[in-house]
């Protein structure tokens, strides 16, 4: 168990060198430069404030809150190693039944003869929308039931931003999120087997799902900071941009539940959960009047189980105000 404990603690540089995690370095090289036009649109080069500055202003990065996400990169990361990594589902078993149950129900697996190229495609493709959409629903979950939210609140609790964020999630959370990953891609992979065969890959860069990988090469951790990007009114209305998350973080509740999506912008928009950048107004972090209380690594662990209970036995929980900002 420590041999596994120490290996996920020298594992985490490795990030930086993963396409499939947040903080691959050109991600972040790439959120750099996207910073710069936002730099000279503001005020900060007529105060003198140079870029360094604007990017890593000491009341963001230094913040209590944020050295807490520091923290829970690492303790999160031991806590999957001990617990939930051999008890999460998998794809594997997923698939299979998915692929049995379709040829128990419509007959033979198809196994369509296609273009290589264009099972690709459409596997990648696939594969993407589902994703999306499956973070969405879960993320929908996380917010309207309310034993639910007293976890994913510890998420929202964060004062400031900074892409460090991503990793500020209780371990429920994340437990749930691996799972909803494993049927996203058994579901895919059955459809695709019974479609297409076992002739099913798809387009990657540096591992990374393709459109996954435009998605962070695009941003994507500016969403998780205090540099404001928008994308304009028309391409809100199909992709979620930075600034556009960072309302959803907002503390005011006229923007509780909105902009749940991930990368794609539709399925708000179907909801009716859509905020554009451009009629948000001035927004601060955090969760507002009803302070969650997450100041301590033991908070952000245990409060959540005692909130949740309490969410459970509504009665019990009489005459408190309603802990319900997004």
């Amino acid at each position: 168990m420590l041999e596994q404990l120490w290996q996920s603690i020298i594992e985490l540089p490795g990030y930086l060198f993963d396409a499939n995690k947040r903080v691959y370095l050109p991600y972040l090289f790439s959120a750099v430069l996207m910073a710069i036009p936002v730099y000279f649109a503001t005020e900060q080069v007529r105060t003198g404030r140079g870029f360094f500055k604007f990017l890593f202003p000491k009341h963001v990065w230094w913040c209590q809150s944020a050295k807490l996400d520091y923290c829970l990169l690492i303790t999160n990361r031991l806590i999957k190693a001990a617990t939930f990594t051999p008890i999460v589902l998998t794809m594997v078993p997923v698939a299979l039944g998915l692929s049995n149950g379709l040829e128990a129900v419509f007959g033979p697996a198809l196994h369509l003869s296609a273009p290589q190229w264009l099972v690709i495609t459409l596997f990648t493709l696939f594969l993407f929308l589902v994703d999306d959409l499956t973070r969405f629903l879960l993320h929908l979950m996380l917010h309207k039931i309310p034993f639910l939210w007293e976890f994913h609140k510890v998420h929202h609790s964060a004062k400031v931003l900074t892409p460090f964020t991503i990793y500020r999630s209780h371990p429920i959370e994340s437990y749930l999120y691996a799972c909803r990953m494993a049927l996203t891609q058994g579901i895919v992979v059955g459809i695709g087997y019974y479609v297409f065969g076992s002739s099913l890959s798809m387009y990657d860069i540096f591992g990374a799902n393709a459109f996954v990988f435009l998605f962070n090469i695009f941003g994507s951790n500016l969403r998780h900071s205090h540099i404001w990007l928008s994308w304009g009114d028309k391409l809100e209305s199909w992709f979620i941009s930075p600034a556009q998350h960072q309302v959803h973080h907002s503390d005011n509740p006229i923007h509780f539940d909105t902009n749940l999506g991930s990368a794609l912008a539709i399925w708000d928009r179907m909801y009716g959960s859509l905020i554009k950048a451009s009629s948000a107004g001035k927004i601060t972090i955090g969760v507002g009047q009803y302070d969650a209380g997450h100041d301590s690594l033991t908070a952000i662990y245990l409060k959540p189980f005692k909130q949740a209970y309490r969410a459970i036995l509504p009665k019990k929980n009489k005459g408190n105000p309603p802990l319900k900002p997004q």
